[in-house]
């Protein structure tokens, strides 16, 4: 399974607030991967110069919700979210289902072109199973799918530099002025997804399951996690992680616990925020090390835009390592949609 690194649960007025609707060394083509329907190719000629005019509709599809919006000649009007469509993370039907809820309240009219980004696409096969899923809502629109990395850079309002996405999974990736492309992380929760929601609510099953077998006293944390799972002893933990019915978005949901108790003084909760920040740093430094750049790093996210001590973290040991143009994204990534439709055209 790959990283759905782009949605986590979010944690209102633990961060940077976001704009609803905002003013606006290798070549990893693998993770950035871009399919347009060869049957709409002629499209967006039929709307004149501007790459903007007529309906465009942007996706943001991450690993908990698919958040669409609808643009006519570059404005947003209409702003909805649905399940997730990530067909990494959730079946084809169940994508397909959640597609269509969502193109029921945003799709109607000419549709000039759709743009979505999403975690989990590595490869042309990854962006045109998607793209096959969006088309026939579409018919005749141009269909492009890109790794929900490069949505999240353009959102911050940077053509080149680094992303960092910290929400169910995390990732990096970045771009540099020769157009060099490289990636850190996105490898999904099994081998990776360090500083993650999902990351978060394991470390803090795991830290439950340690004081039980210490046979220290069930502390803050543990009992919020033990509260938000519906049990009554740490022991029953260990099958609920591993039962069918719950799993990575479950877990990363769990992450709240560790942010509201770290708020309110829990020194274990607190050191886990301060190594999420250091992962998710150790990711960018090593893109940016790899194509030249020092900067700016953008960190967008659930956790990442969100979380306070989380983003101190990560800018603290980011400008240990001699790098200062950090920035936390302040709207959500789909409005990164319109600086990618103009940059294509």
């Amino acid at each position: 399974m790959k990283s759905d690194a782009g949605s986590a649960p979010r944690f209102p007025g633990r961060g940077s607030p976001r704009a609803k609707y905002p003013c606006d060394v290798a070549n990893s083509n693998a993770a950035n991967t871009e399919h347009a329907s060869a049957s709409s190719a002629g499209n967006q000629g039929a709307h004149g110069s501007s790459p903007l005019r007529g309906i465009t509709i942007g996706l943001d599809i991450g690993g908990t919700k698919t958040h669409g919006v609808r643009f006519e000649d570059g404005r947003p009007v209409a702003d909805e979210s649905a399940g997730s469509s990530n067909v990494q993370n959730v079946t084809r039907e169940e994508a397909a289902r959640n597609l269509a809820d969502l193109f029921a309240r945003i799709g109607s009219g000419p549709v000039a072109r759709v743009y979505a980004g999403s975690g989990g696409i590595d490869t042309d096969e990854d962006a045109a199973a998607l793209a096959g899923l969006i088309q026939p809502l579409v018919p005749g629109a141009k269909v492009t799918v890109v790794h929900d990395s490069r949505l999240l850079l353009a959102a911050g309002r940077a053509a080149t530099g680094v992303a960092v996405i910290a929400g169910t999974g995390s990732a990096a990736w970045g771009r540099n002025g020769g157009g060099a492309e490289a990636r850190a992380g996105g490898w999904g929760y099994l081998l990776g997804d360090e500083g993650s929601g999902y990351w978060l609510g394991r470390e803090a099953v795991r830290h439950s399951l340690r004081r039980m077998n210490q046979g220290l006293p069930i502390d803050q944390l543990t009992a919020a996690l033990l509260k938000g799972c519906g049990l009554d002893h740490p022991n029953k933990l260990i099958a609920l992680f591993h039962s069918p019915e719950t799993g990575r978005r479950f877990w990363a949901q769990q992450a709240r616990h560790v942010v509201e108790a770290a708020a309110a003084g829990h020194q274990d909760s607190n050191a886990l925020l301060e190594q999420a920040g250091k992962d998710l740093a150790a990711l960018a430094a090593q893109v940016l090390g790899q194509l030249g750049l020092d900067g700016p790093v953008i960190l967008g996210g659930g956790l990442g835009m969100n979380v306070v001590p989380l983003q101190e973290s990560f800018r603290r040991n980011l400008s240990q390592a001699g790098i200062t143009d950090v920035r936390v994204l302040d709207q959500e990534p789909v409005f990164g949609v319109l600086e990618l439709v103009a940059e294509a055209a």
